[in-house]
């Protein structure tokens, strides 16, 4: 079982890497890094919050980007190339397909996400290079804060549950149904909120049970965004990194669950 898996994942792995699309989503994810850089030196005394800022928000936007235009072809870009036959002729299951399948995503993923957050990092050591220690004294927190890397982890925990997401759909739709699928869900789960507090803004019982209802459903995003507290130097607790993880691992399972299940009963005659 792990053997099959792996060999899936690193296939996986491999042929997201040859995508001429990643490296070019990657390259303008670290170009705007930069930029941020050129930005920081228009604002004074801000340089370092709009470096953090920009950075972090490319390498989720980025990140995102990737997760979703791959994912939604992991199942799809098989069945379409029929390709998919001579796999399943092969002695493996098709639950270790949906599980190497997402293995290689987010191995690519952690990758990608690892070279943008060192560009960030090698943004933020050219910005902190010869200036005076009583001016960084007066940033919210050091150039090279390691709070960073909480933040950092937290956006691949997010584009994770967005991969898993991207897979779910792309194991019973098309590509384009499952894109705008899974970014309507982005875009819902960091206003899940708005759905806890609905019955608040209408006054139908109904709705209002729904919103609920949906707000347990659907992901909650809005908990891995810790971007602005790193920038301004606010302290992410430890249990709140622990909980945050151990709930996008469940929300994970669960969509791999449901996924493989789909895709084993799926009929491809």
């Amino acid at each position: 079982m792990l053997s099959a898996t792996l060999a899936i994942a690193v296939n996986v792995f491999r042929e997201s890497v040859r995508d001429k699309v990643l490296y070019n989503l990657v390259l303008f994810a670290i170009l705007l890094i930069g930029a941020s850089y050129v930005l920081g030196q228009l604002t004074a005394g801000q340089d370092v919050k709009i470096i953090k800022d920009l950075g972090l928000a490319a390498t989720s936007m980025f990140g995102l980007f990737i997760a979703v235009f791959i994912g939604i072809g992991l199942v799809s870009k098989e069945v379409e190339r029929r390709s998919i036959y001579s796999l399943l002729a092969k002695p493996i299951h098709r639950y270790q397909l949906v599980l190497g399948k997402y293995a290689g995503l987010t191995l690519t993923l952690a990758v990608n996400v690892a070279i943008m957050a060192a560009a960030l990092y090698l943004v933020l050591v050219y910005t902190a290079w010869g200036v005076s220690a009583d001016v960084q004294r007066a940033w919210d927190a050091p150039a090279l804060d390691p709070a960073l890397l909480e933040a950092i982890g937290l956006i691949l925990v997010e584009l994770m549950v967005i991969t898993a997401i991207a897979l779910f759909f792309s194991t019973f739709s098309t590509p384009i149904l499952s894109a705008a699928f899974t970014f309507g869900l982005f875009v819902v789960g960091h206003f899940s909120a708005d759905l806890r507090n609905f019955d608040q803004v209408v006054d139908s019982a109904v709705a209002a049970r729904l919103a609920r209802a949906l707000y347990w459903i659907l992901p909650n995003l809005a908990q891995f965004d810790v971007k602005s507290q790193v920038v301004h130097g606010e302290k992410v607790p430890l249990g709140y990194l622990l909980f945050t993880g151990g709930y996008a691992m469940l929300y994970i399972g669960m969509l791999l669950s449901i996924s493989m299940y789909v895709f084993s009963r799926r009929d491809f005659k």
